[in-house]
Parts: structure tokens; C-alpha cells; sequence
């Protein structure tokens, strides 16, 4: 099976969430959108992390890691 990319991802696991959030499905349907769900938020992580090392590995310089934190502007 193919990795979607984490925008595809993304997309799609807001698409299960719509499904999931209206409520008519019927139960094993459900649990499998669950299911899928949480596969799609392990794979997103799993890039996130990735993402974040090669940001580490790109500020490298001589004396380490400079990690700085991310700050949302209020």
C-alpha cells in the first residue's frame, strides 16, 4: 500500500471525522472509520516527527542541536 502524504492524510482524516461526527453509520462501519482514523493520526505523527529531525538536522552547527521553541503569535 501506498503512504498518502500527510496533506492527503490530513484530508482524509477529517473526511472520517465528518462521517464519524453525524452519527447515522451503523456500528462496524463506524468502528472501521475509527480504526482508520487512528491509523491516519499514527502515519501524520509519524511524519511530523520525521519533519522536525531534518529541521534539527538542518540547525545543527558545531557546538549541537539548537532547538528553539515554536511560538504562535498572539
Amino acid at each position: 500500500m501506498k503512504m498518502k502524504s500527510f496533506e492527503d492524510s490530513i484530508k482524509a482524516l477529517e473526511k472520517i471525522i465528518e462521517e464519524l461526527e453525524q452519527g447515522d453509520l451503523p456500528l462496524d462501519v463506524a468502528l472501521k472509520k475509527f480504526e482508520e482514523g487512528v491509523k491516519l493520526i499514527k502515519a501524520c505523527n509519524q511524519k511530523l516527527d520525521e519533519a522536525e529531525q531534518k529541521i534539527e538536522l538542518i540547525l545543527k552547527d558545531e557546538e549541537g542541536v539548537k532547538t528553539v521553541p515554536f511560538e504562535e503569535k498572539e
